[in-house]
Parts: C-alpha cells; sequence; structure tokens
C-alpha cells in the first residue's frame, strides 16, 4: 500500500501531514449532532479557548514541540515556492500542522503497538530519491532544509510515518477487506450506460460557510485563489485548508459526472478546461475552489489520449540568470530551435547550441501539462513546440516525431475496478481507525 510512487515533489511529503487515507469525514457509525443535548440559545462559561493554536503538546506521552511544527511550516513554504501568506491564514495553517502532527504520533504509535518497525534505510532511499528531484545529493538536500528553517529529521520523520501507517493499513485493514464480483458488475455497467457522457477529474478546496461568516469565508477563499494563481501549490492548499473529507489527498475528486455534482459545480466544471482554476463557488454548505484536472467523454476516444514519441532539448542557464537574461536567451533558443526540420535535424541542432537531448516514446498526452497538451494537439509530426521553462531551471522545446492514436477509447479491466473499489473501502475504513485513535488518545496541550 506504499504511496511514495506516486509523489511529485517535496509536497507530497512535507506537505501532506497525514497519510493519503486518513481524511476526516461523517460515516454512517458516527453520532449526528442532533441527538446531542445542545441547547439552542448556548452560552459559553469561562475564558478558556481550546482552538487556538499552543505550542506544544504531549500526546500519549510523546512530545511535539514548537521547533517540529515550524519545520513542518518551513516543508510547506518550500513545497509553496516560498509564497508570502497573510498573518491569519499562516496562524490557520500552523494549527492544521499542529494538527497532522498529533496524527502521525498516533500513527506511528499505534503501528509500534503492533511491532511494525520501518527498516532506516528505506527512509533514507525516500530522502535521496526526494532529494533528486531538487537536483541534490542528500547531504546538500539536508544543508538547504536547514537554510530554509526545517530538517532532514523533519522529512525523514514524516516519511517513517508514512511507511508505517501504511503498513498497519495493509496488515489490519486491507486484508480484511474484500470487493464483490457482482460490485465490479455494477460498475461496469454504470460506466456503460453513461457512454459519451463529460466526466471531470476535479480538484477542491471546500470551505464551509454561514450566513453570519459568509463574507470572511469569501474573503479567505480569495487569498488562497491569489496565493495558487502566485503558484502555490493546489494539493497543499487543499491539505491544509479543505475542511471535504478528501482534504487527505489534495482535494483530489477523482473523476466524476456533472450529475453528482452540486449545481453550481457542475455548471462550472462544464465550463473549465484542463488547468484552469475556478471559485469561489457558492455550493450547500459553504463555497469551493474548483481545479479542472483533466475532463473527457465515458468510453469516449479523445485525441489527448494519444501516444506520442517526443524529443526534448533543454538548455541549462547558468546559476543566477535574471529574469530578463533568461527571455533574452529563451528568444534565442527559440530562433534556433525553430528552424529543426524533423526529429531527424534535432541532434544537429541541439550540438550547436550545447543543449541536452532526450527521446521518449510511448508518453501518454495526458500525463504532459495542460498548456503542452493543448500545444502538441496541434502540431504535425515533425513540428516544434514554443520554448517553456524558468530561470532556474532553463529553456526547452519537444519535437513531435509520433503519434498513434486511439481507435477507441478502453474500458478500465476488472481487475483495475476492483483495485479502484477496494482502495475506496480501505480509505474509509482507515478514517474510522485513525478517529478511533483520536478518541482514546491523551493529549496534553502546554
Amino acid at each position: 500500500m506504499t504511496r511514495f510512487s506516486t509523489m511529485t515533489g517535496l509536497i507530497a511529503v512535507a506537505a501532506v501531514g497525514v497519510s493519503p487515507v486518513v481524511a476526516q469525514t461523517v460515516t454512517d457509525n458516527d453520532v449526528p449532532t442532533t441527538s446531542l443535548n445542545i441547547p439552542g440559545n448556548v452560552q459559553i462559561f469561562g475564558d478558556a479557548k481550546p482552538n487556538v493554536y499552543r505550542p506544544s503538546a504531549t500526546v500519549n506521552g510523546e512530545i511535539i514541540t514548537a521547533t517540529d511544527i515550524e519545520q513542518r511550516m518551513a516543508l510547506i513554504r518550500i513545497a509553496n515556492n516560498n509564497v508570502e501568506l497573510p498573518p491569519e491564514e499562516i496562524q490557520r495553517l500552523r494549527s492544521q500542522v499542529f494538527s497532522n502532527l498529533i496524527d502521525e504520533k498516533l500513527q506511528i504509535q499505534e503501528a509500534k503497538a503492533a511491532d511494525i518497525t520501518i527498516d532506516e534505510n528505506l527512509v533514507n532511499d525516500q530522502f535521496a530519491r526526494l532529494a533528486t528531484r531538487f537536483k541534490q545529493s542528500p547531504d546538500q538536500f539536508s544543508s538547504y532544509l536547514v537554510s530554509k528553517g526545517s530538517s532532514a529529521a523533519a522529512v525523514k520523520q514524516q516519511i517513517r510515518g508514512e511507511f508505517a501507517w501504511d503498513r498497519l493499513l495493509s496488515r489490519n485493514i486491507q486484508s480484511t477487506t474484500n470487493v464483490s464480483s457482482d460490485e465490479v458488475q455494477a460498475v461496469e455497467k454504470r460506466m456503460n450506460d453513461a457512454k459519451g457522457q463529460d466526466e471531470f477529474h476535479l480538484g477542491e478546496i471546500y470551505l464551509s460557510a454561514t450566513p453570519e461568516n459568509a463574507a470572511a469565508v469569501m474573503e479567505n477563499a480569495k487569498k488562497i485563489i491569489d496565493a495558487l494563481q502566485a503558484g502555490g501549490s493546489f494539493a497543499a492548499y487543499a491539505r491544509q485548508f479543505s475542511e471535504a473529507s478528501t482534504a487527505s489527498v489534495g482535494g483530489d475528486l477523482g473523476w466524476v459526472r456533472p450529475g453528482l455534482l452540486p449545481q453550481s459545480m457542475a455548471d462550472a466544471a462544464t465550463q473549465m478546461q484542463p488547468g484552469q482554476l475556478v471559485g469561489p463557488v457558492e455550493v450547500p454548505g459553504g463555497m469551493s475552489i474548483m481545479l479542472m484536472i483533466d475532463r473527457r467523454q465515458v468510453l469516449t476516444a479523445d485525441p489527448r489520449d494519444a501516444i506520442l514519441s517526443l524529443k526534448q532539448l533543454s538548455l541549462e542557464f547558468p546559476a543566477g540568470t535574471t529574469q530578463a537574461r533568461a527571455s533574452e536567451l529563451a528568444g534565442q533558443f527559440a530562433e534556433a530551435t525553430r528552424t529543426i526540420a524533423g526529429c531527424g535535424a534535432a541532434d544537429e541542432v541541439a550540438a550547436r547550441l550545447g543543449a541536452a537531448v532526450v527521446s521518449r516514446d510511448n508518453i501518454e498526452m495526458r500525463a504532459l501539462p495542460a498548456p503542452l497538451q493543448s500545444t502538441l494537439a496541434s502540431l504535425q509530426v515533425g513540428q516544434t513546440t514554443q520554448p517553456f521553462g524558468s530561470p532556474n531551471e532553463g529553456v526547452s522545446v519537444l519535437v513531435l516525431c509520433g503519434r498513434d492514436m486511439p481507435a477507441a477509447a478502453n474500458a478500465p479491466n476488472p481487475e483495475q475496478i476492483e483495485q479502484r473499489l477496494l482502495e475506496e473501502k480501505v480509505n474509509k475504513r482507515a478514517q474510522r481507525y485513525l478517529r478511533d485513535l483520536r478518541r482514546d488518545a491523551v493529549i496534553e496541550y502546554s
């Protein structure tokens, strides 16, 4: 059940805070609030403010320090390209990080009680893979983390917690969870009945609101949108701010059809294109920020299902290159690569420019960023994309060497459907598992 193979960048380790299977949600076993004996005219006695962030806590005898929290905060800043947040948002984020650290303690403690141990070589290997995504050695990455206010220990502890929780769930939950053939066949029937209908792969950040605080929640949502448009990670913000059960998986709603969405979200999604951010959209009980990750028609062939053969020419910029100089170099690079006449000529042009060349086959167009999908869809074989990149990473172009179009859309096979249903069931049971751990925990704040 280990999920590190799907990590993309530091945020998948640093800002998760909890395992992807530990969302907080209401289940059939929860007691509804209407069954509690709460008077309509509630009056709070005393000055205590239990929801106000406090700097440290002891969880079943194990301490979480203010340093632990600040180092995790630093990881989130790194993952979000050091985007500046308003003070009130920082306070809310710090409280969420604190809560996530408590959950992590509970998960590690439960795994330890079940005699689950994590090989440190496994943790170190994952840390090294993470470092390579920053183009650094483990030692360099450790120094980089310290320079940003965090530490290698903070990252490794989170990696350790993820592995421990996944192994615990694999032993205690996944091994006793089954999917019947009737459930698989029901999914297949629904997909065949929905053939040709629009389907959206959405991300959502849901913020609850009441008539009394709607204006403040709207303002907070707009600040989150501003931060996302400035380069913040949608998954990170969803994990820290969304109040939906999908928060723990970065706000990922998966593939949904319009009829399963609130009408306001369905109307917005119908007009959105992959990569587009919209919101805040008013929904029952609050408002949502929506990200269109992808869209398709059920069991219908789509040009973006094409399999591509590509060559990438990349030119790295010298360290310290300014934005102005990067634009100048990119212009020169674009002028030179525009003359490429097919993939056969790409190597010669790259050699003349001092650029690196990478050839790749069997690339799914859907796996590429949305802007590149749009560009490649309009290219003929042998043509070149516009340059793309950044001052830190250099500039690249892609040469389209081949495109294989799908004859028809393929439905997931029964094994794939069974695996998805199994994951959904395990997720729900894991949510209850963690909820029970929270209920039984002895947590002392200081």
